[in-house]
Order: C-alpha cells, then structure tokens, then sequence
C-alpha cells in the first residue's frame, strides 16, 4: 500500500509537472537526480544558460496539514540556499491539490514567479 501510494504521488508529480507547468512556463522541465533530491530537496530543473533553478512539488490535500508544509519549509531553507550558491538559481515551490478529481497547480503566482527568475538569469 506504501509504495503504491508513493508511487501514484510520483506519477501525480510528473502530470501536474509536465502536464500544467512546463506549458505554461514554455521551458524544458527535467526530473532532478537523485542526489539533488537528497541534497538540495529538488524534484525537478530547469537549465538557463549555465545554470539551473530548481522545483519543489508539494501535494496539498485533507490529510496534509499546511503546518505541516511550513514547517518542512523552513527545514528546507537551507538546502534551498545551497542549491542556489552552487547552481544559480532559486528554488521554487509548487502546491497541487485534486480540483474536481484533477491534480491542478494551486499557487498560481509560482508560475511568473519561475518565469522572472529564468529572465534574470537569461540577463545576467
């Protein structure tokens, strides 16, 4: 039962990632190594010129208390920081949560947030 739902939290990742997010940004999203996951708490990339800024999916649903999340948040800071001093590039989170049975972004604002950084880097 664990791996299936950790599995399906996969496969949810992927479809809001690349269904939803890669069109609207208009940039190439990859899947983040593994060590990356490990080091940095990123799920996913995007390259800019030399550099690369990286993804956090966050699931929000009942079960999951946004508490929760902030505190994760504030652990991850830190990783986030270090992403950034090696890569480049910040380190952006992406709420999703079932709307009408689809998984859907929920904090709309990443998406021009995610777009501003990929100029700023494009112009450095």
């Amino acid at each position: 039962m664990v791996i299936d739902r950790t599995y399906d939290g996969y496969v949810t990742e992927i479809n809001t990632v690349y269904g939803q997010l890669e069109q609207k940004i208009g940039c190439k999203i990859e899947p983040a190594p593994d060590k990356w996951d490990r080091l940095y708490n990123v799920d996913f990339y995007i390259k800019v010129k030399d550099n690369y800024l990286g993804i956090q999916i966050k699931p929000v649903s009942e079960g999951i208390q946004l508490s929760q999340i902030f505190k994760e948040r504030g652990l991850q800071a830190h990783s986030h920081c270090q992403f950034r001093e090696v890569f480049g590039g910040k380190v952006f989170y992406v709420f999703s949560s079932k709307v009408n049975g689809k998984k859907m972004i929920r904090n709309h604002e990443v998406v021009e947030e995610i777009k501003e950084e990929i100029r700023r880097i494009e112009n450095a």
